[in-house]
Protein backbone atom coordinates (compact mmCIF):
# COMPACT_ATOMS: atom_id res chain seq x y z
CA UNK A 1 0.00 0.00 0.00
CA UNK A 2 1.80 3.26 -0.95
CA UNK A 3 1.28 6.51 1.18
CA UNK A 4 0.97 9.97 0.12
CA UNK A 5 3.46 12.40 1.40
CA UNK A 6 3.37 16.35 1.59
CA UNK A 7 5.86 17.82 -1.37
CA UNK A 8 6.77 20.72 1.50
CA UNK A 9 7.17 18.27 4.30
CA UNK A 10 9.54 16.17 1.67
CA UNK A 11 11.48 19.07 0.44
CA UNK A 12 11.40 22.52 2.91
CA UNK A 13 12.20 21.13 5.91
CA UNK A 14 14.91 18.65 4.44
CA UNK A 15 16.43 21.34 2.69
CA UNK A 16 16.92 23.46 6.11
CA UNK A 17 18.01 20.34 8.32
CA UNK A 18 20.93 19.89 5.80
CA UNK A 19 21.65 23.45 4.55
CA UNK A 20 22.08 23.62 8.59
CA UNK A 21 23.75 20.92 8.74
CA UNK A 22 26.59 22.44 5.91
CA UNK A 23 26.52 25.54 7.93
CA UNK A 24 27.79 23.70 10.87
CA UNK A 25 30.21 21.63 9.37
CA UNK A 26 32.10 25.33 7.16
CA UNK A 27 32.07 26.88 10.70
CA UNK A 28 34.23 23.93 12.50
CA UNK A 29 36.16 24.20 9.09
CA UNK A 30 36.80 27.78 9.76
CA UNK A 31 37.57 27.19 13.77
CA UNK A 32 40.15 24.41 12.24
CA UNK A 33 42.20 26.83 10.01
CA UNK A 34 42.20 29.35 12.84
CA UNK A 35 43.04 27.19 15.32
CA UNK A 36 45.84 25.76 13.34
CA UNK A 37 46.70 28.84 12.00
CA UNK A 38 46.13 28.10 8.14
CA UNK A 39 44.11 30.16 6.04
CA UNK A 40 40.23 28.84 5.40
CA UNK A 41 40.67 29.54 2.04
CA UNK A 42 42.85 26.65 1.39
CA UNK A 43 39.51 24.83 2.45
CA UNK A 44 37.45 26.57 -0.12
CA UNK A 45 39.73 25.79 -3.15
CA UNK A 46 40.37 22.12 -2.00
CA UNK A 47 38.85 19.08 -3.43
CA UNK A 48 39.08 14.89 -3.23
CA UNK A 49 40.05 14.69 -6.86
CA UNK A 50 42.08 16.81 -9.37
CA UNK A 51 38.52 16.08 -11.24
CA UNK A 52 36.14 17.09 -9.03
CA UNK A 53 34.53 20.24 -8.10
CA UNK A 54 35.83 22.18 -4.98
CA UNK A 55 34.92 23.25 -1.68
CA UNK A 56 33.21 26.33 -3.01
CA UNK A 57 31.24 24.80 -5.75
CA UNK A 58 29.86 21.80 -3.88
CA UNK A 59 28.25 24.53 -1.38
CA UNK A 60 26.79 26.73 -4.36
CA UNK A 61 25.71 23.13 -6.25
CA UNK A 62 24.07 22.59 -2.61
CA UNK A 63 22.29 25.60 -2.15
CA UNK A 64 21.21 26.20 -6.33
CA UNK A 65 19.36 22.89 -6.27
CA UNK A 66 17.67 23.68 -3.14
CA UNK A 67 16.58 27.63 -4.63
CA UNK A 68 15.89 26.06 -7.40
CA UNK A 69 13.82 23.34 -6.33
CA UNK A 70 11.56 25.95 -4.22
CA UNK A 71 11.12 28.29 -6.64
CA UNK A 72 10.58 25.66 -9.97
CA UNK A 73 7.49 23.53 -7.32
CA UNK A 74 6.24 26.92 -6.66
CA UNK A 75 6.10 28.39 -10.23
CA UNK A 76 7.96 31.67 -8.40
CA UNK A 77 11.74 33.27 -9.94
CA UNK A 78 14.86 31.65 -9.16
CA UNK A 79 17.10 33.71 -7.21
CA UNK A 80 19.75 34.31 -9.13
CA UNK A 81 23.26 34.04 -7.42
CA UNK A 82 26.02 34.99 -9.14
CA UNK A 83 28.77 31.89 -8.02
CA UNK A 84 31.75 33.86 -6.98
CA UNK A 85 31.97 33.03 -3.22
CA UNK A 86 35.76 32.93 -2.03
CA UNK A 87 35.83 32.32 1.41
CA UNK A 88 34.08 30.37 4.39
CA UNK A 89 31.67 33.93 5.18
CA UNK A 90 30.35 34.03 2.07
CA UNK A 91 30.04 30.27 1.48
CA UNK A 92 28.01 30.96 5.07
CA UNK A 93 26.01 33.81 3.90
CA UNK A 94 24.61 32.24 0.48
CA UNK A 95 24.08 28.83 2.92
CA UNK A 96 21.45 31.44 5.17
CA UNK A 97 20.46 32.91 1.85
CA UNK A 98 19.06 29.90 0.69
CA UNK A 99 17.68 28.85 3.95
CA UNK A 100 15.72 32.07 4.40
CA UNK A 101 14.32 31.70 0.80
CA UNK A 102 12.70 28.20 1.64
CA UNK A 103 11.32 29.92 5.04
CA UNK A 104 9.62 32.35 2.46
CA UNK A 105 7.32 29.13 0.92
CA UNK A 106 4.16 27.88 2.53
CA UNK A 107 3.32 24.60 2.16
CA UNK A 108 0.02 25.10 -0.35
CA UNK A 109 2.68 27.10 -2.30
CA UNK A 110 4.57 23.39 -2.85
CA UNK A 111 1.86 20.28 -2.08
CA UNK A 112 -0.27 19.68 -5.07
CA UNK A 113 3.18 20.12 -7.08
CA UNK A 114 3.43 16.70 -7.85
CA UNK A 115 2.41 16.17 -10.96
CA UNK A 116 3.57 19.35 -12.18
CA UNK A 117 5.88 19.47 -15.50
CA UNK A 118 9.78 20.56 -14.70
CA UNK A 119 11.99 20.73 -17.10
CA UNK A 120 15.77 21.70 -16.62
CA UNK A 121 18.29 22.64 -19.03
CA UNK A 122 21.64 20.71 -19.12
CA UNK A 123 24.80 20.76 -21.21
CA UNK A 124 23.72 17.31 -22.29
CA UNK A 125 19.96 18.35 -23.00
CA UNK A 126 16.77 18.90 -21.54
CA UNK A 127 15.68 17.08 -18.66
CA UNK A 128 12.26 16.26 -18.10
CA UNK A 129 10.48 15.63 -14.39
CA UNK A 130 7.04 15.47 -13.12
CA UNK A 131 7.33 17.16 -9.71
CA UNK A 132 7.69 14.37 -7.31
CA UNK A 133 10.15 12.99 -9.71
CA UNK A 134 12.32 16.40 -9.73
CA UNK A 135 12.44 16.33 -5.70
CA UNK A 136 12.98 12.50 -4.90
CA UNK A 137 14.80 11.63 -7.94
CA UNK A 138 16.83 14.22 -8.57
CA UNK A 139 17.16 17.47 -6.38
CA UNK A 140 17.50 14.86 -2.93
CA UNK A 141 20.12 13.15 -4.64
CA UNK A 142 21.91 15.94 -5.52
CA UNK A 143 22.00 17.67 -2.44
CA UNK A 144 22.78 14.61 -0.28
CA UNK A 145 25.47 13.92 -2.93
CA UNK A 146 26.74 17.49 -2.81
CA UNK A 147 26.47 18.36 1.22
CA UNK A 148 28.34 14.75 1.55
CA UNK A 149 31.04 15.91 -0.75
CA UNK A 150 31.75 19.09 1.49
CA UNK A 151 31.65 16.67 4.29
CA UNK A 152 34.34 14.90 2.57
CA UNK A 153 36.57 17.72 1.36
CA UNK A 154 36.60 19.22 5.36
CA UNK A 155 37.48 15.33 6.97
CA UNK A 156 39.99 15.15 4.35
CA UNK A 157 41.69 18.14 5.22
CA UNK A 158 41.37 17.34 9.06
CA UNK A 159 38.72 19.17 10.20
CA UNK A 160 37.20 17.09 13.00
CA UNK A 161 33.27 16.22 12.12
CA UNK A 162 31.70 13.55 11.96
CA UNK A 163 28.77 11.76 11.08
CA UNK A 164 26.53 13.45 13.77
CA UNK A 165 27.67 16.76 12.45
CA UNK A 166 26.60 15.24 9.01
CA UNK A 167 23.05 14.28 10.53
CA UNK A 168 22.64 16.85 12.86
CA UNK A 169 20.38 17.19 15.77
CA UNK A 170 16.83 15.96 16.24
Amino acid sequence: MSKTISMYYASAPVFIRMLTNLRAILEKGAAHAAAKKFDATVLVNSRLAPDMFALARQVQIATDAVKGCMSRLAGTEIPKYEDKEATIAELLERINKTIEHVKTFKPAQIDGSEEKAITIKSPRGDLNFNGQQYLLHFVLPNLFFHVTTAYNILRHNGVEIGKQDYLGGN
